[in-house]
């Protein structure tokens, strides 16, 4: 293992959720490596969304619940030119051989990085309001 590649895994810590025998290789892929980076990106992808919602000039914090969730839906899956950026903030904490696997099922994994930042945003939608 390199030493990017260690620190790397080092700074992302332990995988979550449940791998199992029966577990798809894009599942075990998502919670061995995009988990982990997510909640190490945490920070950075609310303040990178907040800037989009500031762009936008959407007043965000007056929409209802409801409407917060679709603009996040739209922002995310929508906008690709958004979207590849996010997705930048995911792969670039790939170490070589997680981005080889990537590479090879791109299109699966880039939806399920999709769905992974939308539910990680709306989950944390009330800090989107007080910035």
């Amino acid at each position: 293992m390199t030493i990017r590649e260690t620190f790397i895994k080092e700074l992302r810590g332990d995988a979550f959720g449940k791998v199992a025998a029966e577990t798809s290789s894009e599942e075990f892929f998502q919670n061995e490596t995009l988990r982990p980076i997510m909640k190490l990106q945490n920070d950075l992808l609310l303040a990178v969304f907040q800037n989009y919602i500031t762009k936008s000039k959407v007043n965000f914090a007056q929409l209802s619940i409801e409407n917060k969730f679709i603009f996040i839906d739209n922002a995310i899956k929508k906008d690709i030119k958004f979207q590849s950026a996010l997705k930048g903030l995911v792969i670039g904490f790939f170490t070589l051989e997680e981005y080889n696997r990537y590479a090879t099922n791109s299109s699966a994994l880039t939806k399920r990085i999709s769905n992974l930042l939308i539910e990680r945003i709306k989950s944390q939608v009330q800090l989107l309001d007080k910035s």
